[in-house]
């Protein structure tokens, strides 16, 4: 099933700053249409829409007003599926961003479900018996209407939580998972589905997945839940991909997920590679991959290699690779983020090393967010190239520095870092061994560095330090001894590992007996 996710590499696109064909500060999906031949030439063969259906934009479209209508601002139904259309003409797939977990207060169906009396949407949302009952360990939001009792929320006070059921109700107001109102919601959100993928869609991302059943501390109703969705896809839809934001592999993958994103939230130390005071991709001294490839190993384990385990290069909610690396830096990031299983995510502008836009005030509830969304940068005409309205109209500010990085201009730039991430996405769909299923064994060496084995066939070494490794290849790290585990490859004349499919900066090479990795090197090497 989704056979497809086997090499998909991924283009995150947030619609509202991405191209705008339309002259209104804003980007659109005709702007996404027009740009498929770039990401294409990129190399990425399938995209990640953030949220484009109506709402009040209190959190960027993560607040659903109706999830069958694109946002007016953004175009109509039929440019969406003409999207798909032209995307599939070009072997590109495209999933759309599924929010089931809460609507915006503006849906219809919340409108309908504060009435006071019963009617077909009254148990659509999670609501208490009582205006003076709130619900425990959650948010709320109350008194906006006659109806008697507090309605739970998901994130902001603006988005009431959809009722999926509790997997253990200890209240009276809470809705076993089996209850009419609960299957009744999941039965309206597979129509959700079914309206998009009937039109073209080949899939969703899905937010907060794990969230959607109340009081589930090991998540046992959830998976459950949304097994049941898996099972409608299978049947109707069998090469439909669902991914979920969700960060707990072992749940969301036996839940029927195609694959799960390591992210910043949660125990997974993805931070630690890229965004914390010292990185493990900074040249500089200090930062650690060791946490980050423990838990890693341990997701895959617990999920009984099971599904995909994403590592995106970041996503909307989350600092620019570029506030904490530099360019060169970001290359090797590149380097491991394109070598390892699951399919890739960049996201949008991260291919030119786009900048986090310090002290933007708040746009449509991002606060800190804000600086990882301003427009993309592609060329040195007016907004640079992003839209042709005056520049205090757009939806983001730009990046307002004079130096600021743009597509055309690293195009034309051998060594700049979009042509290192073309590289690395060609060589990714060359070599089967390193696209999503491939297996990873991980070699312990020192903090300094990664060394893993894609496949059995792969051998990937990276760098990231300014000084050179020396590793002793008959050290034993427990068991075998490294060389054994590794394989070490060939070497010529100059010592340099031979069969190198890929390097950035200098190869790997024996010399004396040891293993030198160079300094700010990334290297794949068949074995």
């Amino acid at each position: 099933m989704a056979k497809w996710l086997d090499n998909a590499v991924f283009y995150e696109i947030y619609p509202q700053s991405f191209k705008d064909t339309d002259a209104d500060g804003i980007g659109n999906i005709n702007g996404i249409t027009e740009k498929l031949d770039y990401i294409r030439e990129l190399g990425c063969n399938a995209i990640w829409i953030n949220p484009c259906f109506k709402s009040p934009f209190g959190d960027a479209g993560y607040d659903v007003e109706d999830y069958l209508t694109v946002a007016p601002r953004y175009g109509t139904n039929k440019d969406l599926t003409n999207l798909f259309a032209e995307a599939h003409k070009r072997n590109m797939h495209v999933i759309l961003d599924l929010v089931p977990g809460h609507t915006s207060v503006k849906h219809e169906w919340f409108k309908q479900s504060m009435k006071p009396g019963k009617n077909e949407y009254t148990d659509r949302y999670v609501w208490t018996d009582c205006i003076w009952v709130e619900p425990e360990g959650m948010s709320c939001i109350r008194g906006i209407s006659d109806r008697d009792g507090c309605c739970a929320v998901n994130f902001f006070s603006h988005q009431p939580a959809l009722n999926y059921g509790f997997y253990k109700p200890d209240k009276p107001w809470q809705q076993p998972m089996d209850s009419e109102g609960a299957i009744a919601t999941r039965e309206a959100m597979k129509d959700v589905m079914r309206f998009w993928l009937s039109r073209g869609c080949d899939g969703f991302r899905i937010d907060m997945a794990g969230s959607l059943v109340k009081n589930d501390p090991e998540g046992l109703g959830t998976i459950s839940l949304w097994q049941n969705i898996r099972e409608f896809l299978d049947k109707e839809f069998p090469d439909a991909a669902i991914i979920s934001e969700w960060g707990e592999p072992d749940k969301s993958l036996r839940g029927g997920f195609h694959m799960d994103f390591l992210l910043h939230f949660g125990p997974s130390h993805y931070n630690d590679l890229f965004r914390c005071d010292k990185p493990f991709f900074s040249s500089s001294e200090g930062g650690s991959a060791a946490e980050f490839v423990a838990r890693y190993k341990e997701s895959r384990e617990r999920s009984g290699g099971k599904g995909l385990i994403c590592i995106p290069s970041g996503n909307h909610d989350m600092d620019r690779l570029s506030r904490r690396l530099s360019p060169e830096e970001m290359k090797i990031a590149f380097g491991f983020l394109l070598s390892m299983p699951g399919a890739p995510f960049i996201y949008y502008g991260d291919e030119i090393g786009m900048r986090y836009v310090e002290n933007l005030t708040s746009v449509e509830g991002g606060y800190n967010r804000t600086g990882s969304r301003s427009p993309m940068q592609w060329d040195n005409s007016q907004n640079a190239g992003f839209s042709n309205a005056p520049c205090d109209r757009l939806y983001i500010p730009l990046d307002p520095t004079a130096d600021r990085p743009n597509v055309q201009n690293q195009m034309s730039d051998d060594n700049s870092l979009i042509n290192e991430v073309k590289k690395l996405i060609a060589v990714r769909m060359n070599t089967p061994q390193l696209q999503s299923n491939g297996d990873i064994e991980f070699i312990d060496l020192n903090n300094d560095t990664l060394c893993y084995i894609r496949s059995g066939e792969i051998l990937v070494l990276i760098n990231p330090k300014s000084k050179e490794q020396i590793i002793d290849p008959d050290h034993s790290d427990g068991g075998k001894t490294i060389s054994e585990k590794m394989k070490v490859p060939e070497r010529n004349s100059n010592g340099e590992l031979e069969d190198c499919i890929y390097s950035y900066g200098c190869k790997a090479e024996i010399r004396s007996e040891v293993l030198v990795i160079p300094p700010r090197s990334c290297g794949f090497y068949r074995i």
